[in-house]
């Protein structure tokens, strides 16, 4: 017997509850980091995490993964990290019937996989991952192998240190449904990180949730309903992040030589359904969008020569457009 729409509701209500509240053992705050992990997740996206040393961003995607249940793989990116270190490779074995070629499954046949410091890869390498997130499959030889559902990479990097890497470029750094800042935390939290951290014992965290579950709340999140006037709401906001389109909004005209992607509104509108799911909803506001558009439009909007000159970020753009969007 199929669940109602309400049924659905709250299983995933009670399902992200239950698995943030087990997260939140090992991660002191950051609410809203998790969430945008777990709405990566579950919006069948990938997300960059970009933070300083010592946050807590391998801390978190270790949680993510004990608390939903579900196979991780860490990869530390390195200059003279290849391909094949990730994707696999094929071994010739020896046989009864002789000998043959047998494909060795990398690393990325995981369900979330953390890409530690992907900056500091070649970008060859960096292509392999990429390509594998898009196809949710790769090619060795001849073969294609399937990656299974639900496949997450958590890619992080440092953005002070940027000697020796290599900076994901434009149309890469699209594929990643949000990027997320990891902050530093108050005066409160580190102290209870102290205290959690270099105590006795570590707190151990349990499957709450399976990948049975993640899958089903998937579905879930593709049934939210949209209205037509918040498509309508969410173009308006996609094209004044392009200069000459029309939203005539002044740091756009000024510093923006190129704005947010078609595949930047999909990002909106997709971990928008889950903020709604979040919100006991099962329809789309306009609030939920304005929760998301920072994260997933940050890394969508290129700006000029003149904007970096002038040390303007592109979530100060996106606070503009959002000001003015909702003034109309």
């Amino acid at each position: 017997m199929t669940a109602s729409p309400e049924d659905q509701l709250q299983h995933f209500v009670d399902r992200m509850s239950a698995v943030r509240e087990e997260i939140s053992k090992a991660i002191i705050g950051q609410l809203p980091l998790i969430d945008g992990v777990l709405s990566s997740l579950l919006c069948g996206g990938h997300a960059l995490l970009e933070g300083v040393p010592g946050l807590g961003k391998t801390a978190l995607v270790h949680a993510v993964a004990q608390a939903t249940g579900l196979r991780l793989s860490r990869i530390q990116f390195t200059p003279d990290l290849m391909p094949s270190d990730i994707v696999g490779t094929e071994l010739l074995a020896e046989e009864q019937a002789g000998r043959r070629f047998v494909f060795e499954p990398g690393p990325i046949f995981a369900h979330v996989i953390l890409a530690d410091e992907i900056n500091r890869a070649t970008p060859k390498t960096q292509s392999a991952l990429l390509e594998a997130m898009q196809e949710r499959s790769v090619t060795v030889g001849k073969q294609t192998h399937a990656l299974e559902e639900p496949f997450l990479v958590l890619a992080t990097q440092n953005p002070l240190d940027m000697e020796g890497t290599y900076p994901l470029p434009e149309a890469q750094l699209d594929r990643f449904v949000l990027k997320l800042h990891v902050p530093f935390p108050d005066r409160a939290e580190l102290l209870k990180i102290l205290e959690r951290t270099t105590g006795p014992s570590t707190p151990s965290l349990k499957a709450v949730t399976s990948r049975e579950d993640i899958l089903n709340m998937r579905q879930t999140v593709r049934q939210v309903a949209v209205a037509p006037h918040i498509l309508e709401w969410l173009v308006s906001l996609l094209e004044s992040t392009h200069p000459g389109r029309g939203g005539q909004v002044p740091l756009v005209e000024r510093y923006v030589q190129y704005g947010a992607s078609p595949r930047g509104a999909q990002a909106c509108l997709l971990t928008a359904k889950v903020h709604a799911l979040q919100h006991g909803r099962l329809h789309v506001a306009e609030s939920d969008l304005l929760a998301v558009a920072k994260p997933a439009l940050r890394h969508r909007i290129l700006l000029n020569f003149e904007g970096e000159a002038d040390d303007i970020s592109t979530d100060d753009v996106i606070d503009e457009v959002l000001q003015r969007q909702t003034a109309k």
